[in-house]
């Protein structure tokens, strides 16, 4: 039978920026290796599932697109008694999916029924060689997932070479500032041997070619270890502060009198140390006498397959759809919202997300390895892969959008304003309601005694955690002494003094500051900073944290609010915020070591104005935030202005303007890039409007405070996200999560697709970085 739709489709092949959603279902993870396979739309090539959820009958109808192809794949039978060999480069050599796979093309006509229309027809045939040969959605296959893409720079490209001359040999060859003859890097304009930092696993370096580059803003150098007759060799423009390529390698190293014929690699290069870091970065999956740890399936279960660096996604997915309100604001019972392209849209494919992960629908054995009678391998979940989600949440943002590793409190962050600027069905409420809480600061002069009151509502606490080494033997990586979750919510709520001049006495004696919980969570998120600064470096030091296992108190740290013997700041002096006088002598040696005054003054006022060590720390830990470089502003806060008409053009640009550019501006107090993630998850949001808008903003707001003051307010620990590695933008993350497995509860590791249950949990203590903690 003939299908009528052919001729009136006018169908064209897919073009490069399109997106072709052949893998999984825009609204489910049904994918192309389910029995019913997936039905791709040669429309528009959305991918809907073809078995009983029927998305992609649904897409049909609501879009008035019947034709389809139709993909189903099967796994080509693999015996293995061996384990994988481990990774040994970067760039992983994949098999090709004809070798992998067994792949069946079917043309349909979801409209007349016609499920065997001929692929040959002159109509079809282009198309369905298109969409086959075109890039996925994910454009994110499995032989780039750990390949770095590397380019070169400016400061390569228009690099001015000094004199001509040899240094010395490679044997013969040391730091120009010290006495290191390994690690060193070879500056490519004049030639000065500098050692670089100190490396994982041993390598030393007391980064002085840092030093020289910072001296002499001579930006690109090369390790000289690492150099191949092949060309091959580690090049960094300290510039740029990235790994880059220089096409001209040969002839800047004959400048120096560097031949490529006659050198050997002596050292490991920096794609293997990063390697070797990685296999090492692993949450162990074995019991104390060796045996492997028996996965787990079933409803909350589900693991997600690493897309490559995307751990930090998924321990924080695993975390948050354990809390009972995203799992019923986003489960797979509620139907799905009608939108235009549902790979698009935030809602479907949080929707899509909880679906998969509670469910328990996709947590089943990988059936795509046929495990033998005589190997040890237990068989995990294939794992669901969250790309649709990722691509979601990195769009617009200069971090969340690239392969590369991610800290995980921070995706969080992101994912909360994500989540909280969407519209949410009023019986259902914003999920992320429950996270909500008020702190409470009290500031006294110390001189007239008179106070003041301010509260900020937050999401989260940040506890910075204290550093005691404890003795270790020469050669041993150094271990620090535990220290309690109660401990560090003492620091965190214990008064200090600020150099503050009073604006009503205008004494400069100071002010006692403190502050503590003006209402708790229902879920409290506790991140954990564990950082030193070695050579300059911010690296991140594992430090176990010890959590009660059972429920304990925090009524002890809730503020009591203004006493009725307390006398507060007259109104006119509280409308001019208390003056901050930086401590000069910690502020002088931050500006030494050549950080701008502003962030000096800023992490002073943040650190308790006393200590430079304290202060340069949180410098390190603050250097991405958006706004460093703003001065610092004790105020009120400002009224939002009109939206500047240079941001506005910047979002016309990009064919996003108009009224709703006016009020994403806005809403994001003028930030272009979270304007940008504003608009994306708000598609239905009309924009500003005018005087009625106006009459919007400038009416009543409830007063209701986010949290409760109710006592007793007892936690228990519910979920932690671990991380190993002396990076948080490096490294592994997995999430801990406290389970009911039938009539126990137990601690479950959520590692990427591996989920299983644990005894042993002293790991993730000394890994721990969030803490979800639940009301009890």
């Amino acid at each position: 039978m003939a299908c009528p739709h052919i001729g009136p489709a006018s169908l064209q092949k897919p073009t490069p920026n399109d997106s072709v959603y052949r893998e999984d279902c825009t609204q489910c993870f049904n994918s192309i290796d389910d029995p019913a396979g997936l039905d791709l739309c040669l429309k528009c090539f959305n991918g809907g599932c073809a078995g009983e959820r029927a998305h992609a009958k649904l897409h049909s109808t609501a879009r008035g697109h019947p034709l389809v192809l139709n993909i189903r794949r099967t796994r080509k039978i693999i015996e293995r008694d061996e384990p994988p060999l481990k990774m040994s480069k970067l760039a992983i050599a994949a098999e090709t999916e004809a070798d992998r796979y067994n792949t069946i093309l079917t043309v349909k006509c979801l409209e007349c029924g016609v499920d065997n229309i001929d692929k040959e027809d002159p109509a079809i045939a282009p198309i369905v060689e298109g969409v086959m040969n075109a890039n996925t959605f994910s454009r994110k296959e499995e032989v780039k997932a750990w390949e770095q893409e590397l380019t070169s720079c400016e400061h390569i490209l228009t690099m001015q070479q000094g004199e001509p001359r040899k240094i010395a040999s490679q044997n013969l060859g040391h730091c120009s500032k010290c006495d290191l003859n390994e690690n060193l890097w070879l500056c490519l304009e004049c030639g000065n041997l500098g050692c670089g930092r100190a490396q994982f696993g041993g390598v030393s370096g007391n980064s002085h070619a840092l030093a020289h580059s910072k001296e002499t803003a001579h930006g690109v150098a090369v390790k000289l270890g690492s150099i191949t007759p092949e060309g091959g060799a580690d090049v960094y423009c300290y510039t740029c502060d990235e790994e880059r390529i220089d096409e001209n390698l040969s002839t800047h190293l004959a400048n120096w009198g560097i031949i490529l014929s006659e050198r050997q690699k002596t050292e490991k290069s920096l794609t293997e140390m990063q390697i070797e870091q990685n296999l090492r970065w692993e949450f162990s999956m074995t019991t104390e006498d060796g045996k492997e740890l028996v996965p787990l399936f079933g409803p909350g279960l589900t693991g997600l397959k690493n897309l490559g660096n995307s751990c930090y996604l998924a321990s924080i997915l695993q975390c948050l759809y354990d809390i009972p309100s995203f799992q019923k604001r986003y489960n797979g019972d509620l139907p799905l919202p009608s939108v235009e392209d549902p790979g698009q849209d935030l809602e479907t494919q949080l929707r899509k997300i909880g679906d998969g992960l509670l469910s328990g629908r996709y947590s089943k054995p990988d059936s795509d390895v046929t495990v033998s009678e005589h190997s040890s391998e237990v068989p995990h979940q294939k794992g669901l892969a969250p790309s649709m989600l990722k691509h979601l949440i990195g769009r617009g943002h200069a971090e969340f959008s690239t392969m590369r590793q991610q800290d995980a409190f921070e995706l969080l962050q992101h994912l909360i304003k994500l989540i909280t600027r969407s519209r949410h069905p009023e019986e259902l409420g914003d999920p992320t309601k429950p996270m909500r809480f008020v702190m409470e600061q009290r500031l006294q002069c110390l001189s007239c005694k008179k106070v003041r009151y301010s509260s900020n509502e937050q999401d989260s606490i940040f506890i910075d955690v204290p550093l005691e080494k404890l003795p270790a033997e020469e050669g041993e990586e150094p271990k620090y002494k535990p220290v309690s979750l109660k401990q560090c919510l003492d620091n965190l709520t214990a008064s200090e003094v600020v150099e503050l001049t009073c604006a009503s006495c205008q004494s400069k004696d100071g002010f006692s500051k403190r502050q503590l919980f003006k209402t708790f969570p229902e879920v409290l998120v506790v991140n954990a900073r564990k950082m030193a600064v070695v050579n300059w470096v911010p690296v991140k030091v594992d430090v176990p944290i010890i959590v009660d296992e059972e429920s304990f108190a925090l009524d002890a740290y809730l503020s009591e609010g203004q006493q009725p013997d307390e006398e507060a700041l007259p109104e006119d002096a509280a409308s001019s915020t208390p003056a901050f006088v930086p401590h000069a002598e910690s502020l002088a040696t931050l500006e030494a070591m050549g950080f701008p005054r502003v962030r000096c003054e800023k992490a002073l006022h943040a650190t308790g104005n006393s200590d430079a060590n304290a202060a340069m720390e949180w410098l390190f830990g603050h250097m991405e935030d958006p706004d460093i470089d703003v001065p610092l502003d004790l105020g009120a806060a400002k009224p939002v202005e009109a939206a500047d008409p240079e941001k506005l053009a910047m979002l016309e640009s990009m064919g996003l303007g108009g009224p709703r550019a006016t009020k994403a501006l806005k809403e994001t107090n003028g930030d272009v890039e979270r304007a940008i993630e504003w608009l994306f998850s708000h598609p239905d949001d009309e924009g500003d409007s005018g005087e009625a808008d106006q009459a919007g903003e400038d009416a009543p707001k409830s007063d209701t405070l986010a949290g409760s003051s109710e006592l007793p307010a007892n936690f228990q620990l519910q979920s932690i996200v671990c991380h190993k590695g002396t990076s948080i933008h490096a490294g592994h993350y997995v999430a801990f999560i406290r389970k009911k497995l039938g009539e126990e509860t137990s601690w479950v590791l959520f590692n990427d697709e591996k989920v299983v249950k644990i005894v042993d949990v002293e790991e993730m203590k000394k890994f721990a970085y969030v803490y979800f903690f639940k009301r009890v």
